[in-house]
């Protein structure tokens, strides 16, 4: 017990354990903008409520700019909708109702970004889902400033290159921080590995989703989003690339039902290293791999030296933590299970031979609203480069 505290207080070297402040967001949502049931402000208000540091509406080709006008429909009035938007929020609500029907002003991203957001303790970040037409290439672009046309192309590789020129090119634009990330590789199977292999400049896909039809542990046919994840960045890193970061989002676009059919709000999200609660601070972070993603479980610390890798977990009395690291070594030509560990607190010590090691963390959990009846809580961290080529 006394080596485990002196632990936990020192690295080695006599260097104080890093300070970490964790901020909790969603980058994948959606709204009556596009295809969710529920009005912007109702959902980043469940949000705000529930002790997340930022959000990020992403609805799918629109970035929430200009008049629109949206008619209220069957199960809207069957969910009230708008009742409940309007005992939320009053005065601010505009309606019009005509013989067609009951319209409600959808109010834009400047508008609800002044009403919601609060300086230095919540976040609303401008996004984008950018859906293409011609393939089934779906890319989210965090902290957008203009729309971004979703591409044509012949290829799935093609639109999605594409679009991540598009972002790179507006990103050199505006000189401000934002980046892309690949939504949901299994969502009717259409993204494969090798086409992630043979992208230019993505850093970020979903290593889990939280809608039911998203696929994560793929089929008999199709290969699991983890592994997905181990491969590409095998081929990242024999080709000196930088290795591409895991995100776990809710990709939510039901808020009145919930269940495991449905794509709800609190299923998957990303915890940030940052001090301060701003797009360039969380954007840093995230870039640097300063980041982690679950899909329930809270990590105190996660912190690495030359030698060893270390991650503390928040405990829940009665539930048991296993942490499974995971590694590519030199002569291998897969990522293989370097070590587990159970309990609160899990340490690995870098072997001479690995050349980037990652950690997934179990737990014996029950998910509360699980995309999977029997899911339990679980946590991706980010892999770390042992060895540069």
């Amino acid at each position: 017990m006394k080596k485990l505290i002196l632990l936990l207080l020192f690295i080695s070297c006599n260097q104080e354990i890093p300070k970490q402040n964790w901020q909790k967001g969603n980058l994948h949502t959606h709204s009556f903008w596009s295809d969710g049931d529920d009005f912007p402000e109702m959902i980043i208000k469940w949000y705000k409520d529930n002790g997340y540091q930022f959000i990020a509406l992403s609805d799918h080709n629109t970035i929430s700019q200009g008049e629109n006008w949206y008619k209220l429909k069957i199960n809207d009035n069957k969910n009230y909708a708008l009742e409940k938007y309007k005992k939320s929020f009053g005065d601010w609500v505009e309606t019009k109702t005509d013989s067609s029907g009951t319209y409600v002003r959808l109010k834009t991203f400047e508008e609800y970004k002044s009403k919601l957001e609060d300086i230095n303790s919540f976040l609303i970040i401008r996004s984008e889902e950018v859906t293409s037409y011609s393939q089934p290439v779906h890319i989210n672009v965090t902290n957008i400033k203009e729309k971004i046309e979703p591409a044509t192309g012949n290829s799935v590789l093609e639109v999605m290159q594409k679009t991540l020129d598009a972002v790179h090119a507006q990103r050199k634009k505006f000189n401000i921080p934002m980046f892309a990330h690949i939504n949901h590789p299994n969502f009717g199977y259409g993204v494969n590995v090798e086409d992630l292999k043979n992208l230019n400049g993505e850093r970020f896909f979903e290593l889990y989703n939280g809608h039911p039809a998203v696929n994560n542990l793929g089929d008999d046919t199709h290969m699991d989003l983890e592994t997905m994840w181990d491969l590409i960045n095998i081929s990242y890193y024999n080709e000196n690339k930088p290795l591409i970061l895991g995100i776990a989002t809710d990709d939510s676009h039901n808020y009145h039902t919930k269940s495991s059919n449905h794509s709800n709000t609190g299923r998957g999200w990303v915890m940030v290293n940052s001090e301060k609660i701003e797009i360039s601070s969380l954007i840093e972070a995230m870039e640097s791999g300063d980041f982690y993603s679950s899909s329930g479980i809270f990590l105190k610390k996660v912190y690495n030296t030359e030698s060893e890798f270390f991650i503390e977990m928040v405990p829940k009395k009665g539930i048991e933590y296993e942490t499974i690291f995971m590694g590519y070594r030199e002569g291998s030509y897969e990522v293989e299970e370097l070590k587990r560990v159970k309990g609160n607190f899990s340490k690995y010590t870098f072997q001479k031979n690995d050349l980037f090691v990652r950690a997934k963390i179990r737990s014996n959990e029950l998910i509360v609203n699980p995309v999977i009846v029997g899911e339990t809580m679980q946590a991706w961290v980010q892999p770390i480069v042992v060895k540069g080529k």
